[in-house]
């Protein structure tokens, strides 16, 4: 292609984005995927979401939502519009002007970065690859990942990457239950193959989101999301330390740090739990490290973090030992039931969750389980990492929690009532503070 051509294949897809007639396509319709959609939804675009599971795009285009925080009524409003449609059928891929890659990028059993659905994506995107077309990969991965894995196989069409089409890297931002911050609210940092396609896509954030922020390639793009979680897990780790050392000297972590936060300059407040959860924070200091190890240099800090975070589930093991033990009896054969299955507070998001590790390990020493949470009303299968029991949700109430030898608080919705929890348990361990408020019977509680 020709400069002049290219110019103009390039003026064209900006255009058609400026004006709103750009067909936006979505692949992975999960947490990232669907407030995208429903970003550019609301901005006047028009969208298709493509999934390989099927279940996901019929219940999309019956106007049923499977994720919490979008109702029912949000995406039967994109199809009152006849503004979006789901399918599986990724041959249409050719139908969308932009294509936003929104698929998971978990890690392999050895803790290295597992690309298969970022590859398998550009594969599908490759058959279907036309000129005009942007492709901005949003998966949270290691800087080179763009240029160097999704861009050759884009390529292999037989099209170039930067002329006859065009390549970008914006990191999603998403908070699962954060009502401050919505798809549109977040800040977006966009990094291009080259200054086309960092022109292009940041024309195209800037029609739905509040906030640009153009990067110098997509190489920062990419390290700019890792630095951001790379940042809380290693604050993170550090107070889940102080916490271990805290409770030997019999001082309360929760209470430090909030004497510490009245300082009103130079400290930010982490907490800590029992292990991190989410697809972000456990999964991407990995793809640091291992990138580093390419560069032959190791990161030490780094991978202590992630010891220290992936330790917490046994720390709260011992700590139910020690109450159990308190009370003469052996895990072995107790009543323990699990108060959150999802990863954080008022979601039903379980991805990664530290509730799956303290189940496992717990049913090794054979424990009895039980869970509740009223965000995931059945026990996910199946899960790539865990062979959990078949499990409902049972109902928090007095006789439930009497019959446990244990409770144990895992994640804190609002939903629970800790009072009711406190007075009608047995042995509480409570891992996130949740019971900071109950008066009665706080010798009960136990704090892990």
């Amino acid at each position: 292609m020709n400069e002049a051509t290219q110019t103009q294949t390039c003026d064209q897809l900006f255009e058609a984005i400026n004006n709103k007639t750009a067909m936006v396509g979505v692949i992975g319709l999960g947490y990232v995927g669907l407030p995208l959609i429903d970003a550019y939804v609301e901005a006047g675009f028009k969208a298709i979401g493509f999934d390989v599971d099927s279940k996901k795009t019929e219940a999309l285009n019956k106007g049923k939502s499977y994720i919490a925080h979008i109702e029912n009524s949000v995406i039967q409003s994109w199809l009152d519009k006849s503004s979006f449609e789901a399918t599986v059928d990724m041959s249409r891929l050719n139908e969308a002007d932009v294509i936003l890659i929104c698929v998971p990028t978990p890690l392999t059993s050895s803790r290295d970065p597992d690309l298969k659905y970022v590859e398998s994506t550009a594969q599908a995107i490759k058959q279907c690859l036309r000129p005009g077309q942007l492709v901005v990969l949003e998966s949270t991965t290691y800087p080179g990942t763009t240029r160097d894995v999704i861009t050759p196989i884009l390529e292999e069409s037989g099209l170039d990457a930067g002329t006859d089409f065009f390549v970008a890297y914006s990191p999603e931002r998403e908070d699962p239950g954060n009502a401050h911050y919505t798809a549109g609210t977040i800040p977006k940092v966009v990094g291009g193959l080259e200054a086309n396609s960092t022109r292009l896509a940041t024309k195209f954030y800037e029609q739905a989101i509040t906030s640009v922020v153009p990067a110098n390639s997509c190489e920062i793009a990419e390290a700019c999301k890792i630095l951001e979680n790379t940042y809380r897990s290693v604050n993170i780790a550090m107070v889940n330390e102080l916490k271990v050392l805290f409770q030997r000297m019999e001082l309360d972590v929760w209470e430090v740090i909030e004497a510490a936060s009245t300082k009103p300059f130079g400290f930010q407040a982490f907490y800590p739990g029992p292990g991190l959860g989410g697809h972000c924070i456990p999964i991407d200091p990995f793809y640091l490290t291992w990138v580093a190890r390419k560069y032959e240099m190791p990161t030490r800090f780094i991978e202590l973090a992630g010891e220290i975070n992936s330790s917490m589930p046994r720390f709260v093991v011992s700590r139910i030992s020690e109450a159990l033990n308190s009370a003469g009896k052996p895990i072995r054969g107790s009543k323990i039931g699990i108060l959150g299955l999802a990863y954080k507070k008022d979601v039903d998001d379980h991805r990664e969750s530290p509730s799956f590790k303290l189940i496992e390990l717990l049913l090794e020493q054979g424990a009895e389980i039980s869970y509740v949470d009223p965000h995931v009303p059945t026990m996910p299968h199946p899960m790539r990492n865990y062979d959990m029991p078949n499990l409902d949700s049972a109902k928090l109430d007095p006789e439930y929690l009497g019959h446990l030898d244990c409770a144990v608080i895992v994640t804190d919705h609002t939903a629970f009532d800790y009072d009711l929890i406190v007075n009608s348990s047995n042995i509480v361990i409570d891992t996130r503070n949740a019971t900071k408020n109950v008066t009665d019977h706080r010798d009960r509680i136990w704090k892990a």
